[in-house]
Parts: C-alpha cells; sequence; structure tokens
C-alpha cells in the first residue's frame, strides 16, 4: 500500500490483505461518532486510495460494537462567533467525507454490525455494497432535533429504497432493522455476526478476482447514472441545516428529545 501517513491517523486505520484494503472507524468508545477530527481523517484517508494501484476493493467498517452513531454532538464548538461563511464550510466536512468515499475507484463494501445512525447511515449508503450482521439497524435521527439531512446523502437511500421508504426513514425517523434492511435492499447480504468478516471478505474477493480497470469505470459509469439529480440539487443542503437551526422548533426539539418528551412544534 502507498499511503506513508497511515501512522498518523488517530481515529482510523488502514490496512490491506493483498488486493483488499480494510479501513476501520477507530472510536469504539463512542461507538465511532463522527468528529470533526474524524471525519477530516476518513476524508484524507479516502482520497489516499486514489495513489494506490494495489488496492481493488475497499472494506469500511467500524471498531467495536457499532459502525457508526453519526454526528458527533459532543463535538459542536462554539461557532456563534464564526461569520456565517466559515461556519457553512465548518458544516461542509461531512459532506466532503462522503464525496470522498463516493469517489474512491475501487469497489467499497461497508461491513457492518450495530448501529448506523445518521451520518454512519450515510458513510454505510456512500459504500457500493453492504454486508450486515443480525445485530445492524439504521436511523436517521435528524428530523426529531429539528434539521434536515445533510452530507448530500437524501439521494443515496432513495436510491436504494424509493421515494416512499426513504420518507419513513428519514422524516419518519424509523428505525429499520437488519431484516428490514436485507428486504428493502440496503442491505446486499445479511449474515451471522460471528461471520460478518468472512462474508464481506469472501464478497471483496469476488470483486478483487475482476479486471480493475473495467470494474471500476463500471462502478463510476453507474453511481454517476444513479445520482445525476441529486448531484445537481443537493449542494443545498448545508443550507437547510444552517435555516433549520435558527428555527424555534430546533430548540423545542432539543429540548423534547433531551427530556424524552413528545415535542409541540409550531412551523416557526
Amino acid at each position: 500500500m502507498k499511503n506513508d501517513a497511515i501512522a498518523n491517523y488517530q481515529y482510523v486505520t488502514l490496512s490491506q490483505e493483498g488486493y483488499i484494503t480494510t479501513l476501520t472507524m477507530q472510536r469504539p468508545e463512542r461507538a465511532n461518532a463522527l468528529s470533526h477530527a474524524h471525519l477530516a481523517e476518513l476524508e484524507h484517508a479516502a482520497l489516499s486510495l486514489r495513489e494506490d494501484p494495489d488496492t481493488r476493493v475497499v472494506i469500511l467498517t467500524g471498531a467495536g460494537k457499532h459502525f457508526s452513531s453519526g454526528a458527533d454532538l459532543q463535538d459542536a464548538p462554539a461557532t456563534a462567533e464564526m461569520p456565517l461563511v466559515q461556519r457553512r464550510r465548518r458544516a461542509r466536512m461531512g459532506e466532503r467525507a462522503i464525496e470522498a468515499i463516493l469517489g474512491v475507484d475501487q469497489i467499497t463494501i461497508a461491513a457492518w454490525r450495530g448501529a448506523a445512525m445518521g451520518g454512519g447511515a450515510c458513510v454505510a449508503t456512500a459504500c457500493d455494497f453492504r454486508v450486515g450482521s443480525h445485530s445492524a439497524f439504521m436511523e436517521y435521527p435528524e428530523v426529531d432535533l429539528g434539521i434536515n439531512l445533510m452530507w448530500k446523502s437524501l439521494p443515496l437511500i432513495v436510491s436504494l429504497v424509493g421515494p416512499a421508504r426513504a420518507k419513513r426513514l428519514v422524516a419518519g425517523a424509523e428505525r429499520a432493522d437488519a431484516q428490514t434492511l436485507y428486504d428493502w435492499g440496503v442491505l446486499d447480504h445479511l449474515t451471522d455476526e460471528e461471520n460478518l468478516m468472512a462474508k464481506t471478505m469472501e464478497v471483496a474477493a469476488l470483486y478483487a478476482s475482476k479486471p480493475p480497470i473495467a470494474a471500476q469505470m463500471i462502478k463510476q459509469s453507474t453511481s454517476q447514472l444513479a445520482y445525476a439529480l441529486g448531484n445537481a440539487i443537493m449542494h443545498m443542503d448545508v443550507d437547510q441545516n444552517l435555516f433549520a437551526a435558527t428555527s424555534e422548533d430546533r430548540g423545542a426539539a432539543i429540548t423534547a428529545k433531551a427530556n424524552k418528551e413528545t415535542g409541540k412544534f409550531t412551523g416557526n
């Protein structure tokens, strides 16, 4: 693997076995919650794979019991004093990480156990394929916090499950268990917990055996076809988020969530 910066990462690790590289999110004590620094490393690691001709398949997974619990809410910096232009740029860190994963030339496979919530679900759906254990579940909690889904990831889940089910997941904040995810096509393979990495390696070996130039061109063309409309319009989801975060309902949603109550929203 031609990547001299691997040892400098704090929150991700890269390891290689033959033509297969595994990228592991390494914050198990926080259920792999995605802080700003963690996302920056995820982006850098994904981009570094462009310089690696020996890797044909990339497996993304999380250390510990969960794939990723999503954006780290304890990581919120004091941004109130930042100019809006700076806050807007900072808010795009997650988008940059997802775009880097989507832009990986090689076939990508998520090995998914436990939670993939919010931003964690965005990472999983940015991969080409998903192998899940029976503990896997997905949830998008953003709406119950009074904000929209960001990171240019709405088209990813719509492409996988269709508009009605995507609305159930994103607007309804429904939690989908592993069997539902498999039935809906989010998971391509469903396996026992102890066999998760073995099954993922089996799938990875299949794609690693294909001619890499042809496989990577097919991947890129398919993704362009699937996400063309999303790429055209989802540049605005950060602005929607900044707008929603200023609403009275946002504050009411956070209070309700903290107190485990049903919120009362006014549309203001």
